[in-house]
């Protein structure tokens, strides 16, 4: 079964050619490296644009949307806003190991308010902005995205 991904970046400035955007690329590698389709990141601004994504790759049944950054406490920062909405079933104890692992290396990481949840048959998953925090929050998923992604898709435990 072909697995689907869609990278968003959530960076305003990136989105409009001010910054370069370093996540997206290193989020689309790694779904590569494990046999995903995924297309280039969409790189949208803060806040209804980041929603608005979300949608469209939940309406296209991708096996998971990873968003980075927005997560923060900045007036800006409105990514969590966007998804909780969108999600059925929160995973709060991932979201709780992707603070605790960041924290592990700088602890700031802990003012990040990414959601991690199910919607539909989509997994959802809100990273930090940094290439730190996206580095530690894909060192979780490699440990049990292949488990989650089959018991969202119907499998049996083992």
């Amino acid at each position: 079964m072909t697995r689907t991904a869609l990278v968003i970046v959530a960076s305003t400035r990136a989105s409009r050619g001010e910054a370069v955007d370093r996540t997206g690329p290193l989020l689309r590698a790694w779904l590569d490296e494990r046999g995903f389709t995924v297309d280039d990141p969409v790189v949208v601004a803060d806040g209804e644009p980041v929603g608005q994504a979300l949608i469209a790759g939940i309406a296209q049944g991708v096996s998971i949307v990873i968003t980075t950054g927005g997560t923060g406490v900045s007036p800006t920062d409105a990514t969590p806003e966007m998804t909780l909405p969108l999600i059925d079933k929160r995973l709060l104890g991932i979201e709780e190991e992707l603070r605790r692992r960041g924290a592990e290396h700088v602890i700031t990481a802990l003012l990040s308010r990414g959601i991690v949840g199910v919607a539909g048959r989509t997994l959802v998953v809100n990273l930090p902005g940094s290439s730190g925090g996206v580095r530690d929050g894909l060192s979780l998923l490699a440990e049990i995205l292949d488990h989650l992604l089959d018991q969202i898709g119907g499998g049996d435990h083992e």
